[in-house]
C-alpha cells in the first residue's frame, strides 16, 4: 500500500490536498501492520488516521465508538462523501442487522462502527472471525482507563482483540489523556509496544475566557444575543440548572432547550436531533451532551459551572470550532463549585479519590490564573507554548493591580476575630454588616470588624477573598465545613505591615461602553463575505432538510467560509476548495455556484463592486441568450473585453461553445500559426503574421483553447 493511493483517497473522498501533521506517518504505521496510540485534539483529524487506511486496504475496519448517536453521525458523514460505511447497534431491527452483516461478508463495507458492548458480546465474535478485518480502531480510548475522566468498564474487556487477532493492527485514539492514562490504555489493550503519536493540543481558533460566577445569567444572555443564529452549548453541573438556564434564555426570545439524563429518551433524542440539524441553536445540558455528536459548526461553549478537571474542560470546549473556524469559550468560576465537587468525591468514596481531588485543584488553579491560559492548558498536556497566545482573556486584557493591603487587613482581621470558624459567605456578611439572624445569634455583630467593609458589594468581596486564598493569605479547611483559616503569610499582613497587591475589579459596564467606542464597522469586502456566507448557509440548510441530514455534513463552516471568500463559479475552481471532494462537487457544486452568481449579480445591480464578478456577470448574460455584442452594450463595456472574459472562462473549464465565434478551420489555422512562432509573442504579432485574416478576439479564444488542452 502506498501513500500515493492514500493521498488520492484523501482528495477524492474528503476534498483535502494534503494530510495534517502526523496523519501521514500514522497512516504509514497502519500500512506496515503496526499498532498505534493517537492523541489529537477534538477537530484535529483523528478519524482520517483510520478512515484512509480503511478505504484503501482490502477488507473492513471495525471502529469501536461509545455512543449510538455518534456512530450515526460519523456513518452519515462517510456516506455523504461516497464511502461505504455502516453500524451495528441496538437501534437497528433484526432485518437491518442482517443486511449489514451480509454487506460485511460480501466486502461491501469499508468501515463498520460498533459499540464496546457489541464488540465484546458472545454473538459478535463469530462474525469477526468470518469477516475480512483490516484494522481495529478504538475511538475515545481514554474510556479504557480508570485513570481517565470518562471510564467505561466495557472498554477494559477489549484486550481479547490482540489475543484473538494478533496480526491485525489496532489504532487507539483519544483527544484527552495524560501520561498515566496513556500508559494504562496501552496496557489494557495489550499493545505495550504501540507507537504513540501526540499531536499539538493547541486549538488556536478557540478563544478562552473565564469570569467570576456572579450574575451569570445576565452575562450569558448578553453573550448569546451577540451571536445570533450561531450554535452553542451551555454546560451545567446539575439537571436543575439546565432547565433553569434554558427557561431564562427562552424568556429572552432565544431558542434554547435543555438536555439531561432525567428527561424521557424520546425528548432527549429530539433535542439532540434539532440541535444537530440547526433547528435549535442553543442547548443547555449536563456534560454528557456532545459526546454523541460530530457537529462541526458549534461556534461557542459556555461552562455555567467549573468542570471537575482539565481533561473534561478541554474535551468539552473542544466541541466548539471543530471545523477550525473561530469559536468562543467562556467559563464561570466560583468556589462553591469546588466545594460541591470535593463533597461529591469524598462522600462518594470509590477509587482514585486523591487523584480526582488533585485534578480538581489543577482545574481550580487554571481558573484563578493571571497568566496566559493557553500556556497553562497546554503545559498540563506536556506541551510548551513559548509565546503568549493572544486569544485568551488574560492576554487580551492583562490585569491591573491595586494596593489591597487595607482590604486584606479587614478580611484577615475578621477571620481572626471570628476564630477561623466561618466560611466565605458568613465572612462577607460580617464585613458588610449584614442583619442575618445567625450573625446576631452567634454574637458576630460584636466584633470590631463587623461592618468594616460595607463599602464593597458582596460580589466585590468574593472577588477579593478568592485572590487572598490564591495568594496564600487564607486557606480553606474542607474538613471543617469549608472554614477559612489564617496562614503564616496572613500574619505578616496583620502584624508586620506586609503590603498586598490585588487585581483591580473590572467595571464590566465601562468595558462594554469602551468596546462600543472601539468598534469599527466592517469593510465592504468583509460585509460581502458575511452576506454571501448567510446566503450559502441558508442554501445548505434547505438542502439538508430535503435530504434529512445535518447541514454540516453537506459543507462545514470552514468550507462555506472559503466558498464565500473565493466565490468559485467553475467546477475547476470549486474543486480547489478545502473539503470539496468528487462526490460533493457532483452533488452540490452547481447549486452553490448558481447561488454565488445570483448573489454577485444582485450586489452588482445594487451598485456594489464585487471583486472577480465581471467574468461571472458576462457568463450569466451569455447563459440568458445574449450575444457578446449585446452583453457589451448592456454592461457598457467594449466587446473585445467581453471576448476576453469568454476566453478566460473557457480556459477555466466553463462550458462555452467557442465555435460560435471561431470556426474549426479558423481555429486550426490560428493554432498552426501560433505553433510556428517563438514565444513570447503578442496578439498583434499573430494578427500581423496571419495578414489580418482573423479577428483579435478569435486569436484570444484560440490561445485559450491551446492553454486548456495543455492543462488537460
Amino acid at each position: 500500500m502506498t501513500l500515493t493511493l492514500a493521498k488520492q483517497a484523501l482528495k477524492k473522498y474528503f476534498g483535502y490536498d494534503s494530510f495534517r501533521p502526523m496523519q501521514e506517518e500514522i497512516v504509514e504505521t497502519i500500512y506496515a501492520g503496526n499498532d498505534a496510540l493517537v492523541l489529537m485534539p477534538t477537530g484535529g483529524g483523528k478519524s482520517i488516521c483510520f478512515q484512509i487506511p480503511a478505504i484503501t486496504m482490502e477488507g473492513c475496519c471495525v471502529v469501536v465508538s461509545p455512543l449510538i448517536s455518534l456512530m450515526k453521525d460519523q456513518v452519515e458523514g462517510l456516506i455523504a462523501n461516497g464511502i461505504n460505511a455502516a453500524y451495528l447497534n441496538s437501534s437497528l431491527s433484526s432485518l437491518e442487522q442482517q443486511a449489514v452483516e451480509n454487506d460485511l461478508f460480501n466486502n461491501n463495507i469499508d468501515l463498520l462502527y460498533v459499540s464496546p458492548e457489541k464488540l465484546v458480546s458472545g454473538d459478535f465474535f463469530p462474525l469477526l472471525q468470518r469477516a475480512k478485518v483490516n484494522l481495529f480502531a478504538i475511538d475515545e480510548a481514554h474510556c479504557i482507563s480508570s485513570w481517565g475522566h470518562d471510564f467505561r468498564p466495557e472498554y477494559t474487556k477489549m484486550k481479547f482483540i490482540k489475543q484473538q487477532f494478533p496480526t491485525i493492527p489496532i489504532i487507539a485514539l483519544t483527544a484527552t489523556a495524560d501520561k498515566l492514562t496513556r500508559k494504562d490504555i496501552l496496557t489494557q489493550m495489550g499493545i505495550p509496544d504501540a507507537k504513540t503519536f501526540v499531536a499539538s493540543f493547541d486549538r488556536p481558533n478557540l478563544s478562552l475566557e473565564i469570569r467570576p460566577g456572579q450574575k451569570r445569567m445576565e452575562q450569558i444572555i448578553e453573550f448569546v444575543k451577540a451571536r445570533k443564529n450561531e450554535s452553542g452549548i451551555v454546560y451545567c453541573l446539575s439537571r436543575k440548572n439546565t432547565e433553569q438556564v434554558a427557561s431564562k434564555l427562552q424568556g429572552k426570545g432565544i431558542k434554547a432547550m435543555c438536555y439531561h439524563a432525567g428527561m424521557p429518551s424520546k425528548v432527549r433524542s429530539d433535542v439532540q436531533e434539532d440541535f444537530i440539524n440547526d433547528r435549535i441553536p442553543v442547548v443547555c445540558a449536563t456534560v454528557a451532551f456532545g459526546m454523541g455528536i460530530d457537529k462541526s459548526n458549534v461556534r461557542w461553549v459556555i461552562h455555567y459551572n467549573l468542570p471537575k478537571n482539565l481533561e473534561s474542560y478541554y474535551q468539552e470546549i473542544g466541541r466548539a470550532g471543530r471545523d477550525g473556524v473561530k469559536a468562543d469559550t467562556l467559563m464561570f468560576y466560583s468556589y462553591r463549585d469546588v466545594m460541591v465537587y470535593r463533597d461529591m468525591f469524598e462522600e462518594g468514596g470509590g477509587d482514585n479519590v486523591e487523584v480526582k481531588l488533585s485534578k480538581l485543584e489543577r482545574m481550580q488553579q487554571y481558573a484563578e490564573a493571571l497568566i496566559c491560559r493557553r500556556k497553562i492548558l497546554l503545559n498540563y498536556f506536556n506541551e510548551n507554548l513559548e509565546e503568549d497566545c493572544g486569544n485568551c482573556d488574560v492576554c487580551k486584557d492583562p490585569p491591573q493591580y491595586i494596593n489591597g493591603t487595607i482590604l486584606a487587613q479587614k478580611a484577615l482581621s475578621a477571620v481572626a476575630r471570628l476564630r477561623e470558624s466561618v466560611g466565605i459567605r458568613m465572612l462577607i456578611d460580617v464585613l458588610r454588616g449584614s442583619g442575618r439572624r445567625e450573625i446576631f445569634q452567634n454574637g458576630f455583630d460584636k466584633i470590631k470588624t463587623y461592618g468594616a467593609g460595607r463599602e464593597q458589594s458582596f460580589g466585590d468581596w468574593q472577588y477579593f477573598i478568592q485572590q487572598l486564598i490564591n495568594l496564600g493569605f487564607l486557606e480553606i479547611a474542607y474538613d471543617q465545613k469549608n472554614a477559612l483559616k489564617l496562614t503564616a503569610a496572613s500574619r505578616a499582613v496583620l502584624f508586620e505591615k506586609k503590603t498586598v497587591q490585588l487585581v483591580q475589579l473590572r467595571d464590566k459596564k465601562a468595558e462594554r461602553e469602551a468596546a462600543k467606542i472601539k468598534f469599527k464597522p466592517k469593510s465592504q469586502k468583509q460585509q460581502l463575505i458575511d452576506d454571501l456566507f448567510e446566503v450559502l448557509r441558508e442554501l445548505r440548510r434547505t438542502l439538508a432538510q430535503q435530504q434529512g441530514v445535518p447541514p454540516y455534513l453537506i459543507f462545514n463552516d470552514a468550507t462555506l467560509t472559503e466558498i464565500a471568500e473565493t466565490r468559485p463559479t467553475t467546477d475547476a475552481d470549486f474543486s480547489q476548495i478545502s473539503g470539496v471532494g468528487e462526490r460533493k462537487l457532483a452533488r452540490y457544486g452547481d447549486q452553490f455556484m448558481d447561488a454565488i452568481i445570483t448573489f454577485i449579480k444582485k450586489k452588482t445591480d445594487e451598485g456594489m463592486r464585487v471583486t472577480g464578478s465581471t467574468y461571472v456577470l458576462t457568463h450569466q448574460l451569455l447563459k440568458e441568450g445574449l450575444s457578446p455584442t449585446e452583453i457589451a452594450k448592456k454592461r457598457n463595456i467594449n466587446a473585445i473585453t467581453v471576448f476576453s472574459h469568454l476566453a478566460y472562462l473557457y480556459e477555466k473549464g466553463v462550458d462555452i461553445d467557442i465555435h460560435q465565434y471561431v470556426s474549426e478551420a479558423e481555429l486550426q489555422a490560428i493554432l498552426s500559426t501560433i505553433n510556428s512562432m517563438k514565444p513570447p509573442f503578442t496578439l498583434s504579432e499573430v494578427h500581423e503574421k496571419m495578414k489580418g485574416q482573423v479577428e483579435y478576439h478569435q486569436i484570444r479564444l484560440a490561445m485559450a483553447h491551446q492553454s486548456k488542452i495543455a492543462k488537460e
